[in-house]
């Protein structure tokens, strides 16, 4: 059951629970997420509206709504009424209000359409709050309220079906052989045993199979055995973008387990941030213990390769600026290493504005480029984007995160902008040195 936007109402609902039941379901869930850490950030807060200067959607709207920590009122007032140090009192005094049904709907915008968990508040916070953290934990509870975006609810019951929001594992070998056909490469998928499992952004199974091509290209010109697989194979996690820890948890599995059982000590993630986030920081927390494999970012990888010199590129030698994807750089921590891989082709770094760990995000993460009833905020943050990488000058424009590259082509033909965004992991295949 799904409820379209009106033109009084901006939310989506999926299922047929009462609007009691979806705000008690909210409710448990919100307060499950209140452990040590989460309460210490609830009760930190000082209301100094640092957040606000950091966040893309409030600098290009001017709108008080979209300041960080209000998205997070809800799971604030969830806190104060049951997990506060003096919430048997807050209760009997009616201090605080209990979240209701229209609360969460109309919050359901401010969670998921303008937020894309960059960080970037999290980063000027005086007190050290991770509110993008308190925003993925706020959508655990929509979630369970089956409040989520009608197209992100979607592709949750499509990757819940088929393991993947693009396709049925069944048909990855037909995608990959004509992928090797069009492309002119070797990709061998489910062999017994491998050293690397390669899995793959939901877009390279699609639009983007360049991608697929030119991991496979760099793989087999360093000679190791790897594979992909039937079993594991996208590692964009929408569970992880939607608040369905269930489905988070299973994709996650999907891939270390599959490592394992062919025997891979790697598993080599695409170029795309949220994967980075789903499998590199939080896949540990479903096993209890240090994970069994190592897990890498395609950035990483390249930037190994070039280090230890086991490959060798052209010199590209002109001028390029570089997006730095959210979850790849600020929460991911590989600012150098795509700078050193640019380095190695040879390219004149000119540096957008704000950029490194400081870096605007492209304005389409956590989901929010897949949700059409954001474009309009989507559109706003291009423009800002557009106007950094104009006055760079730069002769190229490129990034590592596959959804920062949809998003900024969606943004570009709309604003009729001819400047093409390139993949740093396509720029490094198409100049490898014999």
């Amino acid at each position: 059951m799904s409820m379209a936007a009106t033109a009084t109402s901006t939310f989506d609902q999926q299922g047929d629970q009462s609007d009691g039941a979806r705000v008690d379901a909210a409710m448990r869930s919100f307060v499950s997420e209140f452990g040590v850490t989460a309460a210490l950030h609830m009760e930190s807060c000082v209301r100094c509206g640092l957040c606000a200067q950091a966040c893309h959607f409030y600098v290009t709207t001017g709108d008080a709504k979209y300041t960080p920590i209000h998205k997070l009122e809800p799971f604030r007032r969830a806190y104060l009424r049951e997990a506060s140090p003096f919430a048997p009192l807050v209760r009997a005094l009616a201090l605080v209000k209990k979240p209701s049904i229209v609360d969460l709907q109309q919050w359901q915008e401010l969670l998921y359409d303008s937020c894309t968990m960059c960080g970037r508040c999290t980063l000027v916070c005086p007190m050290g709050i991770d509110i993008a953290e308190l925003v993925k934990e706020a959508r655990h509870g929509m979630f369970k309220a089956g409040l989520v975006p009608e197209r992100l609810a979607l592709m949750d019951r499509t990757a819940r079906q088929w393991g993947s929001t693009a396709t049925p594992g069944e048909d990855l070998p037909d995608i990959l052989a004509e992928a090797a056909r069009e492309h002119g490469v070797d990709i061998p998928c489910d062999l017994h045993s491998a050293d690397i499992l390669v899995t793959a952004a939901s877009a390279e199974l699609g639009e983007h199979t360049k991608a697929l091509a030119d991991a496979a290209k760099i793989l087999n010109r360093i000679g190791v055995k790897w594979t992909m697989h039937q079993g594991g194979f996208d590692a964009s996690n929408i569970g992880f973008n939607n608040g369905d820890l269930e489905l988070q948890e299973r994709l996650t599995r999907a891939l270390v387990d599959t490592a394992l059982k062919i025997g891979a000590k790697t598993v080599l993630l695409p170029e795309c941030g949220h994967a980075y986030g789903a499998a590199r920081w939080e896949a540990a927390k479903w096993y209890g213990r240090a994970l069994p494999v190592r897990i890498i970012h395609m950035t990483e990888f390249l930037d190994e390769l070039i280090t230890t010199k086991r490959i060798r590129l052209k010199k590209i030698g002109e001028s390029a600026t570089f997006h730095d994807p959210c979850q790849i750089v600020r929460r991911g921590g590989l600012e150098a290493a795509a700078r050193r891989v640019l380095a190695a082709l040879g390219f004149e770094l000119i540096e957008l504005q704000d950029h490194g760990v400081t870096g605007y995000c492209c304005g389409g993460g956590g989901g929010v480029v897949s949700n059409p009833r954001a474009a309009p905020l989507r559109h706003k943050v291009f423009e800002m984007k557009q106007q950094q990488i104009e006055a760079t000058g730069a002769k190229h424009f490129v990034t590592s995160c596959g959804q920062c590259r949809i998003t900024f082509e969606m943004g570009a033909k709309y604003a009729n902008w001819d400047k093409p965004t390139e993949s740093l992991l396509e720029l490094v295949a198409d100049n490898l040195a014999e």
